[in-house]
């Protein structure tokens, strides 16, 4: 039995790659630098550990009783000098681990450019050359497009399937990929581990299917019933095509961009030895996306908002898996029982907090297109359980002291989910967080988003400010 950490792990290969290592006997700690998220995971026989790769004191600890260490984790969207974070983080964490008497490092990375070097790219070489810069062996997989909810190439396919009718193919769209499914990489991932041939090797880790991204739109455009049309420009123009990514699809312009910047060229790989090592059968790319799919509807809800949860998207694969969000947090002394008491109360007869008018309002309008608008209140005026409904939100999660998660049932261009958070803080004190999510359906989702930011802003900083005023009246009344 081995003694793993995977660094990095409410990430996207991470959050898939736990639950697989777990099944294969592995004994696992899981470290990010939320401790909340993670615990929100809810995995089973996992140690749950808080530490930051540019924070070297917190690596120690989350390093002790290691003998393999799996090493996740990018600042791609931290500013133009992420290249700089990722070449600190990995020596942080190549440091820590020598000190920590780690035996192994397993690292993913992405394939190299064939032609110059993006800032992507030496991003991810730098991170590369600092892993093994010691005396530790380092595995590195490297890889190109993945298939799989969550993944970039998967979601630009996606939504341009779904929003896009008239599609500009600059060069980018017709470079060439091999996709490896979602599944067959983490397989890949566990698979290294116990082969001990892969100790210090580097491999490139591809599907056998040559094709490009117009393909790729097409795939999902033939199961919605969707006929994109396609117009070739011989230009790449990264900067006008991630914008235009984030507009039509709702992928964030910081992970469209690296995604254009890494397929500006061809990425097709002829030698792969680690088909002969671990000869695993790989998904067509069909295949892959149907299965992606299917497992995407079988989602069980978590126990507090995730990125790209299906369910948190209200079953609908065409709003967008990246949610934009606002919201409020303040730290305060009223303690947690008197903040959830006032939580737990919301909405009904017990109005909103702050500016109960205007989301009356909001219900009215919702009532004349034939939603649900505010009628239905709310089943107890302090009691709160999962099932229930708060005027035009339903319970999704009711933790108890942690957290009150609510979906928006109103009529909406995209998915809404309102969440609040109470966690515990150093001296007695309590941070309490509101936060709105919302998943947009293409143009007009964005559009609904950016004209009422302002006033959603204004509305989760009061609401958040005034669940403290109450609850700090109350005591102050009961003392």
């Amino acid at each position: 039995m081995t003694r793993v950490l995977v660094f990095g792990a409410t990430g996207y290969i991470g959050t898939h790659l736990i639950p697989r290592l777990v099944d294969a006997g592995h004994t696992v700690r899981a470290t990010a630098r939320s401790r909340e998220v993670l615990e929100g995971r809810n995995w089973e026989s996992v140690e749950v550990t808080a530490a930051d790769a540019l924070v070297p004191e917190s690596l120690d600890e989350v390093l002790t009783n290691i003998d393999v260490a799996y090493y996740l984790i990018h600042s791609r969207g931290s500013g133009k000098d992420f290249y700089l974070l990722d070449m600190t983080a990995a020596r942080n964490f190549r440091m820590a681990a020598e000190r920590s008497g780690v035996k192994r490092i397993i690292s993913l990375n992405v394939l190299p450019a064939a032609k110059g070097e993006s800032p992507f790219h030496h991003a991810s070489r730098q991170t590369s050359e600092q892993l093994s810069a010691g005396p530790i062996p380092v595995t590195e997989l490297r890889v190109g497009a993945i298939i799989g909810p969550g993944s970039v190439v998967f979601e630009v396919a996606r939504g341009l399937a779904y929003h896009a009718r008239l599609i500009i193919a600059t060069h980018w769209m017709r470079s060439k990929v091999q996709p490896i499914a979602l599944p067959d990489l983490v397989e890949y991932l566990v698979g290294v581990l116990t082969v001990p041939e892969t100790i210090g090797r580097r491999f490139d880790v591809v599907g056998y299917e040559i094709t490009d991204l117009r393909a790729l739109v097409r795939h999902f455009a033939n199961r919605t019933s969707r006929s994109p049309w396609f117009i070739s420009l011989p230009v790449s123009l990264p900067w006008s095509s991630s914008h235009w990514l984030a507009l039509t699809t709702g992928v964030p312009i910081n992970v469209g961009r690296p995604l254009i910047d890494g397929i500006s060229h061809d990425l097709v790989v002829k030698d792969t030895p680690i088909r002969n090592l671990l000869p695993i059968p790989l998904q067509t790319v069909r295949d892959a996306i149907d299965e992606s799919l299917a497992n995407e509807k079988r989602m069980p809800t978590p126990a507090r908002w995730t990125e790209g949860a299906l369910p948190f998207r209200d079953y609908h694969p065409e709003f967008s898996f990246y949610a934009k969000r606002t919201g409020a947090e303040i730290i305060t002394d009223t303690s947690i029982e008197a903040l959830w008491d006032q939580i737990a109360s919301i909405g009904g007869d017990n109005g909103w907090y702050y500016m109960t008018p205007l989301w009356e309002l909001r219900g009215a309008m919702d009532t004349l297109i034939g939603g649900v608008g505010m009628r239905r209140g709310r089943r107890h005026p302090r009691d709160i359980r999962v099932g229930d409904t708060l005027d035009f939100y339903r319970v999704i999660a009711a933790n108890p002291n942690q957290n009150l998660t609510l979906a928006v049932e109103m009529k909406l261009p995209g998915s809404a989910i309102m969440e609040f958070e109470l966690e515990p803080m150093d001296g007695q004190q309590t941070r309490l967080s509101t936060t709105a999510y919302f998943h947009p359906s293409g143009i007009f989702g964005q559009l609904y988003w950016y004209a009422l930011l302002p006033i959603h802003m204004l509305i989760f900083k009061g609401l958040t400010r005034n669940i403290i005023r109450r609850a700090s009246s109350l005591l102050e009344q009961k003392a």
